[in-house]
């Protein structure tokens, strides 16, 4: 019997967080189809914070391999606590900083950046070198600045083509008996696509 594939949208309150940054489920759903993760890719997940984009993306990367990249502690333990809960075995927690982390790491299919720690342009650098053909850069900015130099970035890399969008998210939360919209945080998504040249 054929296995059906992973359905993008795992609620927020499933993940075991602590107060570590987490990748909000509608931002989550957005970078994973812009991801266009098939059953057998590898996927990078850079800045992994708990381990919610990794997971999905393990999941839907069923034959393929996930490499979780975080440099907190907290972090690290989070997303091994996430991979117990979820029963994943195609994830391999990295720790450390990006790049100097991905230094044994091999071809890749698609890349989640989520946080860059102000390294973005040598990231990108170490990015290119394991990226394949067709490969995929997903980047939440929550800042301008990463946005810039990211759009600088590929712009003057012209193997590479991209789209932004800006995405705002409420949530609407009872309020006695009214209903009012509570605002997450803004995030621009950029989807990189390498070109074969």
């Amino acid at each position: 019997m054929k296995q059906l594939r992973h359905i993008l949208g795992i609620d927020d309150d499933e993940f075991i967080r602590g107060k570590v940054p987490m990748t909000k489920q509608e931002i989550r759903i957005l970078t994973l189809t812009k991801a266009k993760i098939k059953p057998d890719d590898i996927v990078f997940d850079i800045g992994a914070g708990t381990g919610s984009l990794s997971i999905e993306a393990a999941l839907l990367a069923e034959y393929g391999h996930v490499y979780a990249i975080e440099k907190n502690p907290e972090g690290i333990e989070l997303i091994q606590q996430n991979v117990r809960k979820f029963l994943v075995d195609n994830i391999d927690v990295i720790t450390g900083e990006a790049p100097a982390a991905m230094q044994n790491l091999p071809m890749c299919d698609a890349v989640l950046i989520g946080g860059s720690g102000k390294r973005l342009d040598t990231i990108l650098n170490r990015v290119d070198t394991l990226l394949k053909p067709q490969g995929r850069i997903v980047l939440n900015c929550i800042t301008i600045q990463t946005l810039s130099e990211c759009l600088t970035y590929m712009k003057q890399h012209k193997e590479y083509t991209y789209e932004a969008m800006q995405v705002q998210i409420n949530r609407l939360h009872a309020v006695g008996s009214y209903d009012m919209a509570q605002a997450l945080n803004p995030i621009y998504i950029v989807t990189c696509t390498k070109q074969v040249i």
